[in-house]
């Protein structure tokens, strides 16, 4: 099954976070239907100490389900095994409209550069990186041969993401 999928890359403090809430919130009110992942360049904990699937993880359990008739949550730990790679992770995902990417500069989906002044860089990551298809930034990009937005226009953005990954020529599942 092939999927859809959309990046938004950038350095640290880029705004990629903001920027992929507001897109998702903006695709979704259009109907279509979104999943999202997210890299963490760190060690994260979706659970803490004291909840009943924390003390379960600790005991040694190497997959924890929490379900609840909202939501579901399957928490793996890596243990001694390697981070899996970005296809083994997509592969997890149920059927949708497109998957959003946030991070994984590395990874060679299409996505949209990030740029805010505030950034921790300003290297441009669209000059050696093939798969940066689009940039939005808060502040004027001189020369670019590739689509330059503004990074507060979610419209424009979402227009431009539904176009380039073929969703505007489908229907919304």
């Amino acid at each position: 099954m092939t999927r859809r999928i959309f990046g938004f890359t950038g350095w640290k403090n880029s705004g990629k976070t903001g920027l992929t809430v507001r897109i998702v919130e903006e695709l979704t009110a259009r109907g279509w239907r979104i999943s999202t992942v997210k890299h963490a360049h760190h060690a994260f904990d979706i659970d803490h100490e004291g909840t009943d699937s924390f003390r379960h993880r600790a005991a040694g359990a190497t997959e924890v389900a929490i379900v609840s008739g909202n939501r579901w949550a399957l928490m793996h730990e890596l243990r001694d095994e390697p981070e899996p790679d970005f296809d083994s992770v997509i592969a997890q995902f149920s059927p949708c409209d497109l998957i959003i990417v946030e991070g994984y500069k590395a990874q060679k989906h299409p996505k949209l550069e990030a740029r805010r002044s505030e950034s921790n860089s300003h290297v441009p990551l669209s000059e050696s990186d093939p798969t940066v298809v689009a940039i939005a930034s808060d502040y004027p990009i001189d020369a670019s041969e590739i689509p330059v937005f503004d990074l507060d226009d979610t419209k424009a953005i979402a227009d431009f993401v539904e176009t380039y990954t073929g969703l505007a020529d489908t229907e919304p599942k």
